[in-house]
């Protein structure tokens, strides 16, 4: 087999079912409470059951989905206690980076910079799945320029859950999409002052919004 083949042969059969029903959870498309058949989605992806379980196992893994035999996989909620934990992950690691990473590069500003471009394009095209990626990214190119390996590692272990409530929330919370740009502008205008401390203040007021929306009590 030429290397132009290898390059072109398609993923395996259970890859493309997980990739497939990972994307429909994260961007809302099978929603919290959904029951998943095998059928249907081997139909879906056009390929046999038995990639189909290797998927939803891998998924299940990853806390994604509860499967339930001869019944099928069920998608699982964003539970309150989940946003919780999330939350506090976040400051604890977020709030320590960015006023770690002052004085900030040129090279991190600019980053930043082209990632708020992309939330507000994103926005303006009503892309809520392609806006959380590129909020996720704005706050995870902070924490890699802090220069800890091991809370970058840690950081992205909480990809897909930071994915799934970001769109999760703004559908609740349409508002936020605004607000949210506001507030990484003002993070961003912080680390161009050099002030650490209204950065990381700037930071657990942003992140914080998520608990109060989880009890209901948006700002």
């Amino acid at each position: 087999m030429s290397p132009a083949d290898t390059a072109t042969k398609p993923p395996p059969a259970a890859e493309r079912v997980y990739h497939h029903v990972k994307q429909a959870v994260l961007g809302r498309r099978y929603e919290g409470g959904t029951l998943l058949s095998e059928g249907e989605l081997a139909d879906a992806v056009g390929v046999s059951r038995t990639p189909v379980r290797e998927a939803l196992l891998r998924l299940e893994a990853e806390g994604l989905l509860k499967l339930y035999p001869k019944k099928g996989a069920l998608v699982l909620p964003v539970s309150s206690q989940e946003i919780a934990d999330v939350v506090e992950t976040r400051l604890l690691v977020e709030q320590h980076a960015v006023a770690k990473v002052v004085p900030a590069g040129g090279r991190l500003l600019a980053r930043l910079e082209e990632l708020l471009e992309e939330q507000r394009m994103h926005a303006a095209a009503g892309d809520l799945a392609a806006f959380a990626a590129a909020d996720r990214c704005f706050h995870a190119e902070i924490v890699r320029a802090a220069g800890n390996a091991i809370l970058a590692q840690l950081y992205d272990q909480l990809r897909d859950r930071q994915l799934r409530m970001g769109v999760a929330t703004m559908h609740a919370e349409p508002d936020r999409i605004a607000k949210n740009i506001t507030e990484h502008t003002e993070i961003l205008r912080a680390l161009r002052a050099g002030d650490a401390a209204f950065a990381a203040g700037l930071v657990q007021r942003h992140i914080s919004w998520v608990n109060n929306l989880a009890r209901g009590e948006v700002r």
